[in-house]
């Protein structure tokens, strides 16, 4: 899983083997210990904040600040559960008629690879009755988009758009007929 931070930081998550692998800016950090997680991640992206002055810093947070929210971030329980969760496995157990749909401008799940991983859990299982869809110029929260940026979210007038909409509803009905 990777998320890149708008402040032009590069971090990425990752679980395997029962350690944590926190990859920032070309440094990777290794640890099954949440303190020394912390340690280590506060270190390096407080001397990061040092040495890259292009680096931006939300308005009125200090440094100190910003880097203890972020470190804070990646160590929550939620987080490391996210990361070891396979969802093939769940996906495995799935034995009912499937709709799969991306918004193909999604920054937050890469479509393509999403879907295909899913259609793939389903159909390696056994269960054929999967559709698969991308929905052009929709983001993760499938609204019309122009980037797919979570910075867009706010300014979007559309809560849910009306294509995904519609491609929901036909699914539906011919599942019913």
């Amino acid at each position: 899983m990777h998320q890149r931070k708008q402040y032009k930081l590069s971090i990425s998550y990752y679980h395997e083997n029962n350690h944590y692998f926190t990859d920032f800016n070309r440094y990777r950090i290794q640890s099954n210990d949440d303190q020394e997680l912390k340690t280590d991640l506060t270190k390096l992206m407080s001397d990061a904040f040092a040495n890259d002055t292009s680096i931006v810093i939300p308005g009125g947070m200090t440094k100190e600040k910003f880097v203890s929210l972020q470190v804070d971030q990646i160590v929550r329980p939620w987080i490391k559960y996210f990361l070891k969760h396979d969802p093939a496995l769940v996906l495995e157990q799935v034995k009912c008629p499937v709709l799969a749909i991306n918004g193909e401008k999604d920054l937050q799940v890469p479509s393509k690879e999403n879907l295909t991983a899913i259609e793939n859990a389903l159909k390696n299982a056994g269960n054929n009755q999967v559709t698969i869809k991308e929905l052009p110029g929709l983001n993760h929260m499938f609204q019309s988009c122009e980037t797919g940026l979570p910075k867009e979210y706010e300014t979007i007038q559309e809560t849910f758009s009306p294509r995904a909409l519609n491609e929901i509803l036909i699914w539906i009905q011919a599942q019913t007929k």
